[in-house]
């Protein structure tokens, strides 16, 4: 089965709507396919109709950001949940809440830095109870006229070179997150019926016995499998996950982590390798609709 079990649509960070999101992974032959918006499932419902549309399998989900033993930015994978449950969705507006009150923090340090932010569009998704996330923000910079100067000093160009310069932890326009932590992610996720799985954990941290140690913290607080196959994960690490996975029990899932067809990095549905490993997906294939 072809399976991509990340995607982003206008509801979180990518620059689709739902049903384009999965109208692109059905033309990519994308078999298996899971909406994984940031800390909301607004565009499930959507996602479902456009899928049975297109004749793929979709999956519940939606990728909650979480805090955890000093890293601030934590992705938890919920497959398979019930998208309408009432407890998931409150928590996950007080978790946007959150989010929005640190962009707000953001946004205060990008103006001390002397950049000039575009605020419409900012506004614009939190009257449409839309999350505000980095990349958010990093627009809004580089759509300033005003900072046109100061982008081109520093080779600013692009979305991810922003981040990367201003707003990951240690830069200088960074605000931390407060909460959920990972083990409330993964309650979470468990108490509306899903499986929890962690996303693309090198992406997060480089060391692979941090990597290994935080696997075995999260799988005692209940995890139900890893995001071992994603397109920034080489081979040792594809190989280091999978391979600790089978031992461990756990799930293995793999994504593109879609995020729209003029991304930088996520613009193709199925860009990821297996390096002769293979994904356990257990009884995630149990909730395609």
């Amino acid at each position: 089965m072809r399976i991509d079990l990340q995607s982003h649509s206008l509801y979180s960070d990518g620059a689709l709507a739902p049903a384009s999101v999965v109208e692109h992974a059905a033309v990519a032959g994308v078999e298996l396919l899971a909406l994984t918006d940031h800390d909301t499932l607004d565009g499930v419902d959507e996602a479902l109709a456009a899928a049975s549309k297109h004749g793929i399998g979709l999956v519940a989900a939606t990728e909650i950001s979480a805090t955890d033993a000093g890293y601030e930015d934590l992705h938890m994978l919920g497959y398979g949940l019930d998208h309408h449950d009432a407890i998931l969705l409150e928590r996950l507006r007080d978790a946007r809440a959150d989010r929005e009150v640190r962009a707000r923090r953001m946004v205060s340090n990008l103006v001390e830095l002397g950049f000039a932010v575009d605020e419409e569009p900012l506004a614009a998704r939190s009257r449409a109870g839309k999350p505000i996330g980095r990349p958010h923000l990093a627009a809004a910079v580089l759509s300033h006229p005003a900072n046109a100067a100061l982008l081109s000093e520093h080779g600013l160009t692009d979305v991810s070179s922003f981040i990367r310069a201003y707003l990951v932890p240690d830069a200088p326009a960074y605000a931390k997150r407060t909460r959920p932590t990972v083990a409330d992610a993964i309650q979470w996720i468990q108490e509306a019926g899903g499986l929890a799985v962690w996303a693309h954990p090198f992406w997060d941290l480089a060391d692979d016995e941090a990597v290994l140690a935080a696997i075995d913290r999260y799988r005692a607080a209940g995890l139900d499998g890893v995001e071992c196959f994603y397109p920034t994960h080489d081979a040792r690490q594809t190989r280091l996950l999978a391979d600790r996975c089978s031992r461990l029990g756990l799930l293995s899932s793999a994504s593109a982590d879609f995020h729209g067809p003029e991304h930088q990095l996520f613009n193709r549905f199925l860009a990821y390798e297996l390096y002769d490993r293979e994904p356990q997906l257990g009884p995630i294939t149990a909730t395609d609709r």
